[in-house]
């Protein structure tokens, strides 16, 4: 790993520090300045020459902020010659918009991933992408990692022989599929609409929960209304106990604490792609480190390794 350089941005300096440490490499210094225009400037305070330089920052909140962060970074190394330039961002916000579906409204999704790719990216390390698609919106090579054998890990600590993971919706039935293989589980899923506002409804669960212990699986929580909806449906089918997963626990609006105060739910389970800060910690809540996954994706990559062989469900 001698000529390896790792730079972190503002989003997620923790995460930085902890994969850092799984590859036994020093974090390297990084500048940020806000002039009184309050533009941005960024500065890499390592070396970079005909080095492999990775910049590790997830698109958490405030999502333009550390984009056009993350942006800067890449420029830099571009312009202080780094060999290659790998971006490691966890968590792409913008994944969610993948699709026209009303008019006149813009992809998201596939125009941040020119701009990355315009700033001088060479490549991409990502986890969990909201849609399969995204991952053909970027216009370099895409690792596109999961999480399902890290949240596999922890639930096996359980008795899982009458445990069902259930999709909160059609769209992540293949993502649940993979995980209830992992744990040797059945499987179920919620036939979902989302309507204007971000309300969303769900008619029925397919698949029997009744008796059982269910974990509700999802990539992203975000206001937790769809894995509202999801409960109120388990609760009428009878299941006997839920837990809820996810990737990427953004948390918005007071989500944990709704979810954390419903009685029936025991335990809310995600990955520290995103930060959670001191306040937003809720009693029920276990966050599992993505740190060594990572980290080994990135020593595969600068290795010219298979990554895909490693990561696959």
């Amino acid at each position: 790993m001698r000529d390896i350089a790792v730079f972190s941005g503002r989003s997620h300096p923790t995460l930085a520090s902890e994969i850092c440490a799984a590859l036994d490499v020093p974090l390297l210094p990084s500048r940020v300045q806000r002039f009184a225009n309050d533009c941005l400037e960024v500065q890499l305070q390592a070396n970079c020459r005909e080095r492999d330089v990775f910049l590790i920052q997830t698109l958490s909140p405030p999502v333009q902020e550390h984009l056009v962060e993350l942006l800067l970074m890449i420029d830099a190394a571009r312009g202080a010659s780094a060999s290659r330039i790998t971006v490691v961002m966890p968590h792409y916000a913008y994944a969610r918009s993948d699709k026209k579906d009303a008019p006149r409204i813009s992809i998201g999704g596939r125009l941040v991933a020119d701009l990355i790719s315009a700033a001088g990216a060479s490549r991409v390390l990502t986890m969990a992408l909201h849609a399969p698609q995204v991952h053909g919106f970027f216009s370099v090579p895409v690792d596109h990692l999961h999480a399902l054998r890290d949240l596999a890990g922890h639930f096996r600590r359980y008795d899982l022989a009458n445990t069902v993971v259930v999709a909160p919706d059609l769209g992540y039935a293949k993502g649940a599929t993979a995980f209830a293989r992992l744990l040797g589980a059945g499987v179920a899923m919620g036939a979902k609409q989302r309507f204007e506002n971000d309300r969303v409804e769900i008619s029925t669960i397919i698949g029997e929960v009744q008796g059982k212990d269910v974990i509700v699986i999802d990539d992203e929580i975000a206001k937790g209304s769809t894995i509202l909806e999801v409960l109120a449906h388990l609760r009428r089918r009878g299941a006997r106990s839920i837990r809820v997963a996810c990737t990427h626990g953004l948390f918005s609006g007071g989500a944990l604490e709704r979810l954390g105060n419903q009685d029936d739910i025991l335990e809310i389970v995600c990955t520290n792609t995103l930060p959670v800060d001191g306040d937003g910690h809720h009693a029920k809540l276990v966050v599992l480190s993505i740190a060594p996954t990572l980290a080994e994706a990135m020593r595969r990559i600068h290795a010219g390794e298979s990554v895909s062989e490693l990561f696959h469900a």
